[in-house]
C-alpha cells in the first residue's frame, strides 16, 4: 500500500499551485526542508522567504503581505504555529481576517522521539477558537492536495494540521472535499467512530476488527473541523447506538470536543471520545506511543468494547 506523509502532499501540490496562482507567496520558520516548503522555495525563489527561528515575526510578515494582496501559506511545526505564534496570529491575521493560510506540520503524537515539548497536542482546541477561523485535519494525501485546492479559493484564515509520520493513501484522485463537509468512508450499523487525520487509516483497521467480534461500525472522516458537518453528525447520531470520536489529540475542546458541542445543541446522543486524556506525550517510536496512549488500531478496539460496556 502506498504511503506518503501529509506533509510531503503539501510540499509537492503548494508548488504546483504556485504556478496557477502567482499571488502565492510562502514563508518559513528555518523548517523547511522538515514542512517540504523547499519544495516551493527550488521552483519560486523570489515567492519564498525564510524568516528563521522567529515564528512570532512570520506572522505580523504574514499579515503584511496578505494586506498587500498576497495569499500567504505560512509554516512551521505545529508547536510553534499554533502555540508561540498564537496570539500575534489572533491579533494581526484572524482579527483582520487577513488572507494568510497556515498549514502547521509535526503535529500530534506521530512526532515520536522528539518528545512532549514538541508533541502538539492542543492546536486543534486553539485554533478552532478564534472567531471566523477554518480547521482542516487531511487523513492522506490525496485528501491533503484536495484542501489545499479549497482553500487557495476560500478568502480568510485557515489552518491545516499535517503529520511527520506516513500513513496510507486512502482516496483516490477522483475524491472530492468541500469545505464544512465530511464523508461516509465505512457503513455499518451498530456504532460509529469519528475520525480525521493519521488517526483514520488506523480506525479502519479497528473496524475491521471489531467486524470479527460482531460490532458493525461506520467510519465519517471529518476532515473539515471547521466548519464541522452538523447534518451529517446528526445523521450519524439517529442511525447508531453509541458514538465514539478517535484522535492525535488531547480530547479536551479537541476533535472529540467539537462534536460533542454540537451534539449537546442539535441532538444530545452519548459520544466517547478516545485521545491523550489530559496528559501529555513522552518520548518514543510513534508506534509505541500510539500503543501507550491506546490509539493504535487494537487499543481503539479495546476501548469501544469498554465504552460499549458503560
Amino acid at each position: 500500500m502506498l504511503e506518503i506523509a501529509t506533509r510531503e502532499a503539501y510540499g509537492k501540490k503548494l508548488a504546483d499551485l504556485g504556478e496557477k496562482y502567482s499571488n502565492i507567496v510562502v514563508l518559513d520558520a528555518d523548517l523547511s526542508c522538515s514542512t517540504k516548503t523547499e519544495v516551493f522555495a527550488k521552483k519560486f525563489p523570489h515567492r519564498f522567504f525564510n524568516m528563521g527561528v522567529s515564528e512570532q515575526d512570520m506572522m505580523g510578515t504574514a499579515a503584511g503581505l496578505a494586506s498587500c494582496g498576497k495569499m500567504v501559506f505560512a509554516s512551521t511545526f505545529a508547536i510553534f504555529a499554533a502555540g508561540r505564534a498564537w496570539e500575534p496570529f489572533r491579533q494581526s491575521v484572524a482579527y483582520p481576517h487577513f488572507n494568510v493560510k497556515v498549514c502547521a506540520s509535526h503535529a500530534g503524537l506521530t512526532v515520536g522521539e522528539d518528545g512532549a515539548s514538541h508533541q502538539m497536542i492542543e492546536d486543534i482546541a486553539l485554533m478552532r477558537v478564534i472567531p471566523g477561523m477554518k480547521v482542516f485535519v487531511p487523513s492522506d494525501g490525496i485528501e491533503t492536495e484536495k484542501v489545499l485546492e479549497a482553500i487557495v479559493e476560500e478568502p480568510g484564515p485557515c489552518y491545516v494540521r499535517l503529520c511527520r509520520a506516513k500513513s496510507p493513501i486512502l482516496f483516490d484522485s477522483g475524491y472530492q472535499f468541500k469545505i464544512g463537509k465530511g464523508n461516509v468512508i465505512r457503513e455499518g450499523k451498530t456504532i460509529c467512530i469519528f475520525t480525521a487525520g493519521f488517526m483514520t487509516h488506523l480506525v479502519l483497521a479497528a473496524a475491521e476488527k471489531l467486524t470479527s467480534l460482531g460490532i458493525n461500525s461506520t467510519v465519517v472522516n471529518l476532515c473539515s473541523v471547521k466548519p464541522l458537518d452538523g447534518d451529517l453528525v446528526v445523521e450519524m447520531a439517529k442511525k447508531h447506538e453509541c458514538l465514539f470520536s478517535v484522535e492525535e489529540h488531547n480530547i479536551m475542546a479537541g476533535f472529540g470536543s467539537a462534536i460533542a458541542e454540537l451534539l449537546c445543541e442539535r441532538y444530545p446522543a452519548k459520544l466517547h471520545r478516545l485521545g491523550l486524556n489530559d496528559e501529555f506525550g513522552q518520548s518514543g517510536s510513534y508506534q509505541e506511543l500510539l500503543y501507550h496512549y491506546h490509539l493504535s488500531s487494537d487499543g481503539i478496539v479495546d476501548s469501544i468494547k469498554k465504552g460499549l460496556l458503560l
